[in-house]
């Protein structure tokens, strides 16, 4: 007797994804930034500079839920989630040239320590001490670094999600293929979940690097 084909594909386990562990960094540490640095009331800079993180996080998590019957609309939130980083990164371009501080040079000593401990650490555990204790113009930067890193991770994964898309189609190419009783090609396919526990991560330096970052 033939497979049968599946309809529903694996999908989920978006939280072991680094991309979204990164994702979630973004988020908190921009909530902190805004409580810290920015004004309570009346500057809708905070707002959309919230609204942009959270949106991220949040299109990440809905693409992986959607994943198993849509593709497509995986793919589109995926783009979402990478755009919403643009705007955000620019939000703290705009905060730093209105208070007369720069972006770490790409080769200064700073960024290349802010990019190596993001390299190492994906969780905001890691993070919350270096956000609540330095200066705006370091909260920013780092924060810079590591949504340039996740915008680097999602275009892997739109690279990925596309090529699902085209091998696998929509649910109503897979339903169709049911009923006739023939079976897609599966072949090399792994639930996402497995995917994210299979990704290596970088083994984490000594807990110094974060004085790299300055008082």
């Amino acid at each position: 007797m033939a497979d049968i084909p599946r309809i529903v594909l694996p999908h989920g386990g978006y939280k072991k994804l680094i991309v979204y562990r990164k994702s979630d960094v973004v988020y908190e540490g921009t909530v902190l930034f805004c409580r810290r640095f920015l004004p309570k009331h009346g500057d809708r800079t905070v707002d959309q500079m919230i609204q942009a993180a959270r949106s991220c996080k949040q299109n990440i998590a809905e693409g992986s839920a959607s994943s198993g019957t849509s593709k497509e609309t995986e793919l589109k939130l995926t783009n979402v989630a990478r755009a919403t980083l643009d705007e955000l990164v620019e939000d703290y371009l705009d905060y730093l040239k209105a208070h007369e501080s720069a972006e770490w040079g790409a080769r200064s000593e700073k960024k290349t320590y802010a990019r190596q401990f993001s390299k190492e650490h994906n969780d905001w555990a890691d993070w919350k001490e270096l956000c609540e204790s330095r200066p705006a113009e370091t909260v920013a930067n780092l924060m810079i670094v590591v949504a340039q890193q996740t915008k680097y991770l999602l275009d892997k994964m739109i690279a990925r999600q596309e090529a699902d898309f085209k091998k696998f189609g929509g649910v109503r190419e897979r339903m169709r293929a049911a009923k006739l009783g023939t079976r897609p090609s599966t072949a090399g396919l792994m639930p996402r979940r497995v995917r994210a526990s299979s990704q290596r991560e970088p083994r984490k330096s000594s807990e110094r690097s974060i004085g790299r970052f300055g008082a």
